[in-house]
């Protein structure tokens, strides 16, 4: 099965951190990101860049509309994404619970399923 885990962070959170300590966080989510690699479970990994470039889009009775980051209503961002390989709920949310992340954010887990149910 496959599921997401989605890194829920609040905005501005990087920028307060500093260089220093952000080069530490990073560090940890790469080691954990290379140990899932290694057992088998990571199918892809990113990290996601902050809402000062980011762009919503929006298309309503064929008129496109376009809001340019940062957003001024976002509390939080999604601030990058694992996607796993696992064989059960619990094992992906069992994942999530030893995320570096989960100790100064959110780690959202979602099931990839199809859109139409």
């Amino acid at each position: 099965m496959s599921y997401m885990l989605l890194i829920v962070e609040p905005t501005g959170q990087r920028a307060e951190r500093g260089e220093t300590a952000g080069r530490e966080v990073y560090d940890q989510m790469v080691r954990f990101a290379a140990d899932l690699k290694e057992r088998g479970k990571l199918v892809a990994v990113e990290s996601l860049a902050s809402l000062n470039d980011a762009v919503r889009v929006q298309v309503r009775d064929g008129q496109p509309k376009l809001l340019d980051g940062p957003f001024a209503e976002a509390k939080e961002m999604i601030g990058g994404f694992f996607l796993l390989n696992v064989d059960t709920r619990d094992e992906a949310v069992a994942i999530a619970q030893a995320c570096p992340a989960a100790t100064w954010c959110t780690v959202e887990v979602r099931k990839l399923g199809p859109c139409f149910l």
